[in-house]
C-alpha cells in the first residue's frame, strides 16, 4: 500500500521567510508599554479615567466650555 505525505503549507505573516530580529527600540518601547499597563492596576485607576475622559472632553470643546465658565461667573457676579 503506499501513503502519500501531504506537506503542510506553513502560515506566515511577514513577507519576509526569515525570523524577525528584535531591535533595542522595539523592547524598550515595549517595556515602556508593559509598565503602563501594569499600573493601570492601581486604587486610582478608575479616577485618572474619569480624569482623562473629562479631559478630552474639555479639550475638544474648550472654547464652549470656556464661554460656560465665563457666563456662569459673571451671572453669579450679577446676582450677589
Amino acid at each position: 500500500m503506499t501513503t502519500h505525505a501531504v506537506e503542510a503549507t506553513r502560515w506566515a505573516t511577514s513577507a519576509y521567510p526569515d525570523a524577525a530580529d528584535t531591535l533595542p527600540g522595539d523592547l524598550t518601547a515595549l517595556g515602556d508599554h508593559v509598565a503602563t499597563c501594569s499600573g493601570s492596576r492601581s486604587r486610582w485607576f478608575s479616577l485618572q479615567c474619569a480624569a482623562e475622559a473629562a479631559h478630552s472632553f474639555i479639550a475638544a470643546r474648550f472654547v464652549t466650555t470656556l464661554a460656560i465658565v465665563l457666563f456662569t461667573f459673571g451671572a453669579s457676579a450679577l446676582m450677589l
